[in-house]
């Protein structure tokens, strides 16, 4: 008896409930996306874009001064790159600029981790009264302007003897709302209130949940927060040039400040060389941390 072929389209069994989108998604989910030509494209266009700005930092600061205002700008370097790096280096202090910017920023940028947080997590998962009012107020403070301080933080340091001196810098800068507010929201969504309510049944106090459930949760919004205030404090110039001078205890965007400056005109290769001096540092910082920061922003993203 010969058998008929059924050329019929095979009909997929359904599943109750389940939509023909969702289930062509679970069918690519572990598929691989290869990036097309124009993909590579737009990468290397962007990169080129990005890397202009530090690559003619290094030509300018391989030319005369006179060569770098001139027009069509010098767009291949020049010879004078290590004789500008050494006049920079003499004119201010750059090594202890170097080395009191990095005192500021690390010192800056721990304690805003640190405070934030531990602010961050009580706003989060602690219920007390005032709570939304006290966030509220806090969110606040970041419309004020940083200008309106200047006044009442310059005659503190003044009464304190604390004028041309470190820790006028580090101290109003110990903690920042936006940090504050990075870290709680974080946490409101990466921190289950059972982890911290099973930690408490098993007897742990407050600062143990903190050291053993709050920071190893925290860890990649603490490297993002971390490496965002680092970058802000070296680069701080406003607050830094009105308590501290060129001569005494100078961060480097202080020296900077009088670099290059002669009788009537400014040498703006030699401020483009110490420009470059203090970039080169947060540039190996994120050549070293990069991974390790990349690694946990990538870990904190992902949810089970």
């Amino acid at each position: 008896m010969a058998r008929t072929l059924d050329t019929s389209p095979s009909v997929e069994p359904k599943t109750p409930g389940a939509r023909p989108g969702r289930r062509r998604f679970r069918q690519t989910a572990g598929r691989q996306h290869h990036a097309g030509p124009l993909t590579y494209v737009l990468l290397i266009v962007a990169t080129v874009i990005s890397l202009f700005p530090l690559y003619w930092n290094v030509v300018a600061a391989s030319h005369t001064g006179d060569r770098v205002v001139q027009a069509p700008a010098p767009l291949l370097p020049g010879s004078r790159l290590l004789d500008n790096l050494s006049f920079a280096w003499e004119q201010v202090d750059m090594g202890e600029a170097l080395i009191n910017t990095t005192v500021v920023a690390s010192l800056v940028a721990a304690s805003t981790v640190l405070f934030s947080t531990l602010a961050g997590f009580a706003f989060a998962k602690l219920p007390f009264k005032g709570r939304g009012m006290l966030l509220s107020l806090v969110v606040a403070t970041m419309t004020i302007p940083p200008q309106l301080s200047v006044i009442p933080l310059y005659q503190i340091i003044t009464d304190l003897n604390w004028f041309d001196q470190l820790q006028s810098v580090v101290l109003p800068s110990l903690v920042a709302a936006f940090g504050v507010f990075f870290m709680r929201q974080f946490l409101v969504e990466a921190l289950p209130v059972e982890l911290v309510e099973a930690a408490r049944m098993d007897g742990a106090h407050s600062l143990r949940i903190i050291w053993h459930v709050v920071f190893p949760v925290a860890r990649p919004a603490m490297a993002v927060l971390g490496m965002l205030v680092f970058v802000q404090a070296w680069n701080d110039f406003f607050w830094p040039f009105i308590a501290l001078t060129p001569d005494g205890n100078p961060t480097l965007q202080v020296a900077l400040a009088g670099l290059g400056a002669g009788n009537h005109t400014v040498d703006h290769a030699i401020v483009l060389t110490g420009a470059l001096i203090s970039t080169v540092p947060l540039l190996l910082v994120f050549a070293f941390l990069g991974k390790h920061i990349v690694g946990g922003i990538t870990a904190g993203a992902v949810k089970s």
